[in-house]
């Protein structure tokens, strides 16, 4: 399977300049970002979220994973909560499953993404399948998705598990 068709036309109308590459199956945003040979920190993925305001794709470096205490303020929701797998099959039909591009907004959901991805001057992201993937500006990204930008990433370390502040001396 190629880049998803919806994606492919959106960004060749909107005459954003992307590049499309191919790469062994992976699932996980380190996988691909290992697979592409790009930082953790470039690599946007993508995580569907229910809330009472209904749904929204979060966007955040892979070496990130969602606060979901910040995400909530951020949304001005009261439960914040990961949406299931059907609740993605029904919104992103024709992609698979957890290779859901960054453009929330094909599908009328609306995007919101971490500042620290906001910093990159190029983002590398899923196309729609486990084995491709797009890397364009983030400037064309954020004029296109219109994004809601916060602070609701938290660093992942090497152990997988948050990295801690450290106290200033």
């Amino acid at each position: 399977m190629a880049i998803s068709s919806r994606l492919k036309s959106f960004l060749t109308k909107h005459k954003v300049k992307y590049k499309s590459v191919k790469h062994p199956t992976a699932y996980t945003a380190q996988e691909i970002a290992a697979a592409q040979h790009v930082p953790g920190k470039q690599l946007a993925k993508c995580v569907l979220v229910k809330s009472d305001k209904g749904l929204h794709l979060a966007v955040l470096p892979a070496i990130h994973r969602v606060a979901f205490d910040k995400l909530k303020k951020l949304l001005r929701a009261k439960k914040v909560s990961l949406a299931s797998e059907a609740d993605i099959k029904q919104t992103f039909p024709d992609v698979e499953v957890g290779a859901m591009s960054v453009f929330g907004n094909l599908y009328e959901v609306p995007v919101i993404v971490d500042k620290t991805l906001a910093e990159s001057a190029e983002i590398v992201c899923n196309a729609g399948t486990h084995t491709e993937t797009v890397k364009l500006r983030y400037r064309d990204f954020g004029r296109l998705a219109k994004p809601k930008v916060g602070a609701f990433g938290l660093h992942v370390a090497k152990t997988g598990k948050p990295k801690k502040k450290r106290a200033k001396a």
